[in-house]
């Protein structure tokens, strides 16, 4: 870890004030029409030139500087490439009509907005602890504004929804957030104890999906079978979806067996889509370009993602987030480990978890568990605070905006404070785990 603390130096308050800047900027993003990867990706960058800057002016070694770049080179490459891959086959589903047919099924059906409501939360929740929330968040995203592109009233409850039952549905599972795996791989809980955190999330956010449902309108989505024909999926669009799923299950497999980063067994999946595109086109007219797909990715989520990872790492690196290591000291596990969640959905629950990890404060497996749930849920409470907000975000332009999750975020607070309640029972009274 970096011996120098640099929190008071002029390179500190200056990168620290960047920052803030830059979040004002990213909060409000529809105010001043601006992209939120643009004040992130500037912000990250520049807060390093900085502290390059520092350096070389104070005559010291910047080995250490190096080592900490290429430290979170390799973590953003790892998120990036797995986001980049996840994206392509999204855009192939769209591409295939999947999602079309799906919608079409959803809404021929008769079901209410509520009830779709419901329907693509319960979804949400059962698949991100297998192919982890931002995945899952993107996939029921799109079902969701395919259904009804117009409808606000119904779409940003409906987002919400799915963001928040992704983030509380990958607390549970190893490798259903990126906080989890880290917990995980790190030995803090064996594979088999993160799922006692069923009860806790899965209570925490059907309170907060019974509060939302209120906002959700009556009636059901415009549907004429007389003049609405059934979607036609174009060819080789379900080899697709199972080339999907054999996606996450190799990533999954690969790191749980041969500890392969997860982004490594996705972009071998990758290599079989692109596979699969060069024989379905040898074979017939229907096919498609997988490099096509590639251009409809959502770039600004991935530069996104690359500037507030580098921001926050400057912000490690300048001993900024070694405050949440002397919480512990101060107030105590369980007090710290609640606000983390508060912390997680401020800045980004990876580098946090990071900080905390590397940090080791001696807790049991329970504040263990709790910090992983805090972290993962947490980052519901604001809509860039984790990876399927912001994945939401750029899939939903103009519609799921920083200002809409905000007027419902008191009900995410509200499923928060449930879903510690409900670990305090189990873990620390009745001791069931």
């Amino acid at each position: 870890m970096h011996e120098l603390d640099l929190t008071t130096s002029w390179v500190g308050i200056v990168a620290l004030a960047v920052f803030i800047i830059a979040y004002y900027f990213i909060a409000t993003e529809e105010k001043y029409e601006i992209n939120k990867a643009k004040p992130a990706l500037f912000a990250g960058t520049f807060m390093f030139m900085l502290i390059g800057i520092y350096y070389a002016i104070n005559g010291l070694d910047n080995h250490a500087m190096h080592n900490e770049l290429e430290t979170l080179i390799l973590e953003i490459a790892e998120i990036f490439f797995f986001l980049f891959v996840a994206m392509t086959y999204i855009e192939t589903l769209i591409e295939r009509g999947v999602f079309e047919l799906m919608k079409y099924k959803l809404v021929s059906k008769g079901y209410t907005y509520k009830k779709l409501f419901w329907f693509t939360g319960l979804l949400a929740f059962f698949i991100s602890p297998v192919a982890d929330n931002l995945t899952t968040a993107l996939i029921l995203s799109t079902v969701l504004f395919t259904i009804d592109k117009e409808k606000t009233l119904f779409l940003v409850p409906g987002a919400i929804n799915i963001v928040v039952a992704a983030n509380a549905g990958g607390a549970w599972s190893p490798f259903g957030d990126i906080t989890t795996l880290m917990a995980w791989t790190a030995g803090k809980a064996n594979f088999v104890d993160f799922l006692y955190l069923f009860p806790a999330s899965v209570v925490g956010w059907l309170v907060t999906a019974f509060l939302l449902s209120f906002s959700v309108p009556e009636g059901k989505p415009a549907f004429d079978p007389q003049t609405e024909q059934k979607p036609r999926l174009r060819k080789g669009g379900m080899v697709v979806v199972y080339l999907g799923a054999l996606t996450i299950i190799i990533a999954v497999l690969g790191h749980q067996f041969f500890d392969f980063p997860a982004m490594w067994g996705m972009m071998f999946g990758l290599s079989i889509l692109k596979l699969y595109s060069f024989t379905l086109n040898r074979k017939s007219t229907e096919g498609f370009n997988i490099f096509v797909n590639m251009q409809k990715v959502e770039n600004d989520t991935l530069l996104f993602f690359f500037g507030i990872l580098s921001a926050v790492g400057a912000l490690h690196f300048l001993g900024f987030l070694h405050y949440v290591h002397n919480l512990y000291g101060a107030i105590g596990s369980t007090a710290s480990n609640i606000g983390v969640g508060f912390l997680s959905a401020i800045v980004d629950n990876v580098p946090v978890m990071s900080a905390i990890l590397k940090s080791s404060p001696e807790m049991g497996m329970d504040q263990w568990l709790l910090v992983t749930m805090t972290a993962g849920i947490g980052g519901s409470l604001i809509s860039f605070g984790s990876a399927a907000g912001v994945g939401v975000m750029g899939r939903m332009k103009g519609i799921y905006t920083f200002a809409a999750h905000m007027k419902h975020s008191w009900t995410i607070l509200v499923g928060y404070g449930v879903s510690i309640a409900i670990w305090y029972v189990q873990f620390e009274i009745l001791g069931l785990y």
